[in-house]
């Protein structure tokens, strides 16, 4: 085996990793993504909903109940504010997306460059490229709860994130 063959196949194996680490990554940022969108819907549709009828009972003279309800519209409505999860929930899908970018930039990468690359050299620049954009966007992304990356490996362990032409190979 000469050299040529072992770098191009430890920068396989290494791009291997790139990919599943993108997998993980991104799946758990969608995870995070649609738990911030529930909890934007959550706070935000009771908010108006009771915003609408705490002014029709304070129209029809029905002040303690209007007041509960205000005081209810003006907890939910802190607390969007504090949590902002209509944001939190664009940044972990932006993340998702960068990470999903990365993973198929990656992979065509291993499966269509390098197996035509012409020296050791081009192969360990482009394993380069992608490792620097990965341990940039590890440090530039919002942490994920454990429960969203548990959620996002056992939905890749049951094949969430597998693509059939990729299943037929095996």
């Amino acid at each position: 085996m000469d050299n040529l063959t072992i770098s191009k196949s430890a920068i396989q194996d290494e791009l291997h990793r790139i990919e599943e680490d993108c997998i993980h990554s991104g799946k758990a940022h969608f995870n995070a993504a649609a738990r911030w969108t529930r909890y934007h819907y959550c706070l935000g549709v009771p908010s108006v909903v009771l915003s609408a009828l705490a002014g029709t009972a304070f129209a029809r003279d029905y002040g303690n109940i209007a007041g509960v309800m205000s005081a209810t519209v003006a907890i939910l409505t802190s607390l969007m504010t504090f949590l902002k999860p209509s944001e939190r929930a664009s940044v972990h899908k932006g993340s998702g997306d960068q990470y999903l970018t990365l993973r198929n930039d990656a992979r065509a990468f291993r499966e269509i460059k390098l197996p035509c690359a012409c020296d050791d050299q081009t192969a360990i620049a482009g394993v380069d490229e992608f490792t620097k954009r990965r341990n940039e966007l590890n440090q530039a992304s919002a942490q994920v709860s454990k429960k969203d990356f548990r959620k996002a490996r056992d939905g890749i362990d049951k094949g969430e994130a597998s693509y059939r032409v990729d299943k037929e190979k095996d």
